[in-house]
């Protein structure tokens, strides 16, 4: 047989082992890949994320689970068996939830530049729920620098395990809720500024958005202590949404993700954890002023924080609706600190 022939065959072999170790979701109604869909076991753990091209790794599946939830834009849009789900691709309906319409206001530019807008942020420990908030937030940014000012939370709410444990050498069972973080904006304003201290990033032309996903990670085969805990195998995705076609500017910036893993435990512990922390956040204002000071509330992970049933609005992203399907009252709310 011929060198190339060789080669040829080789490289078909090699491919179908890649192919077949991913599943990627991707839409019914445009057959383009979808990134941040989750997949929830029939216990309520979140086994998979998917990233930029639609790709879960397929071993995280497995038949003892039987039952698969899919959750796209915080919505359930599919529940698939085992038989279902392991496939090298899946059609998702991505339409359930559309891109909602985001409201310009004050057009006549000004000092600042104010994008208001819903968030949600949640902490998996061996990827279960731990605890969740959300929220109305609003970012201020200088108009001339495009640098995040300042941070404003006006309404949130806290919930956490009923069950967790205070004991700092279970870190299996903590309560994770001081864990919880507000997405950070940082270089929203600039993403090619991201793009230069970073290697690993992709872009996707999409339906209705474009997106650019940006990835890191350190320690991964190196153990860090502090205070008598142990990490390591720390790894941040970015995701940043902006109008299609658009020129990437704030005006045009949609929505955002972030996600962070590591691996932990306490000293005394044999086992590591596998944490994840999510945020993101999905703009619904955007305008122009000369004020940057706007209400706001001091976030405090102990205790809620509303005066209105924000979170009963068709297009919040409520992914606690989504939790309590599999944890019912296991997910407590914090006392409403209003």
């Amino acid at each position: 047989m011929k060198k190339h022939q060789i080669l040829t065959l080789l490289f078909v072999f090699l491919f179908s082992i890649t192919h077949a170790q991913t599943i990627t979701f991707i839409s019914e109604k445009t057959n383009q890949p979808l990134p941040k869909v989750s997949v929830f076991g029939k216990d309520g753990n979140i086994l998979a994320f998917s990233d930029i091209d639609g790709k879960i790794d397929k071993q995280l599946i497995k038949p003892d689970q039987e039952k698969f939830q899919l959750v796209y834009n915080n919505i359930s849009v599919a529940t698939l068996s085992y038989s279902d789900i392991d496939k090298d691709v899946i059609k998702i309906n991505d339409r359930i939830k559309d891109i909602e319409t985001v409201v310009i206001k004050n057009n006549k530019p000004a000092k600042y530049i104010l994008i208001k807008g819903n968030f949600n942020a949640y902490v998996t420990v061996n990827n279960k729920p731990n605890c969740y908030a959300d929220g109305i937030i609003t970012y201020i940014f200088d108009n001339k620098t495009k640098k995040l000012k300042s941070t404003n939370v006006e309404q949130y709410r806290v919930f956490s395990l009923s069950d967790a444990s205070t004991d700092k050498k279970k870190t299996s069972f903590w309560d994770y809720a001081n864990s919880l973080d507000l997405p950070k904006l940082k270089y929203v304003g600039n993403p090619d500024e991201l793009k230069i201290k970073n290697k690993n990033i992709k872009e996707l032309k999409g339906d209705l958005k474009d997106q650019i996903e940006i990835s890191h990670g350190m320690a991964q085969d190196e153990e860090l202590g502090f205070l008598g805990f142990r990490f390591y195998d720390f790894r941040r995705i970015y995701n940043m949404s902006f109008e299609k076609d658009s020129e990437k500017t704030l005006k045009d910036f949609l929505e955002y993700n972030e996600v962070i893993f590591m691996k932990l435990k306490h000293k005394s512990e044999p086992d590591y954890n596998q944490l994840a922390l999510y945020n993101n956040f999905y703009t619904t204002e955007f305008s122009f002023s000369n004020d940057n000071d706007i209400k706001k509330v001091r976030f405090n992970k102990s205790s809620s924080n509303y005066q209105t049933s924000y979170w009963q609005d068709p297009s919040f992203p409520n992914m606690q609706t989504v939790f309590s399907n599999f944890f019912k009252g296991d997910l407590k709310e914090k006392p409403n600190d209003k």
